[in-house]
């Protein structure tokens, strides 16, 4: 079920500060602030900003894994992969 966006004029930051505050913690949504009818602003709890940055640098490393498997026809196994994971982690710790 798509998530219906909330939507207030920017006054509102300002005259109900608390109610907007405790809207984006509790629903880990976005607030999206307008002023003289127009988009101005997103007001989001830290732990949801935070999410999102996760998110793009996953989306960023997935994205990154396909260009260079398509420079490349050499694949590797999951014990490969684990392998190498395990010998940097350990490399890493010294």
């Amino acid at each position: 079920m798509p998530v219906i966006p909330k939507i207030r004029p920017v006054s509102d930051l300002r005259n109900k500060f608390r109610e907007i505050s405790k809207a984006v913690h509790e629903t880990k949504e976005p607030v999206y602030l307008t002023k003289n009818g127009r988009g101005d602003m997103v007001v989001m709890s830290l732990e949801a900003y935070e999410q999102n940055l996760f998110q793009f640098e996953v989306y960023n490393k997935l994205k990154e894994a396909e260009y260079q498997a398509a420079s490349t026809k050499k694949r590797y196994t999951h014990n490969e992969v684990m392998l190498e994971l395990n010998n940097e982690i350990k490399n890493k710790s010294k």
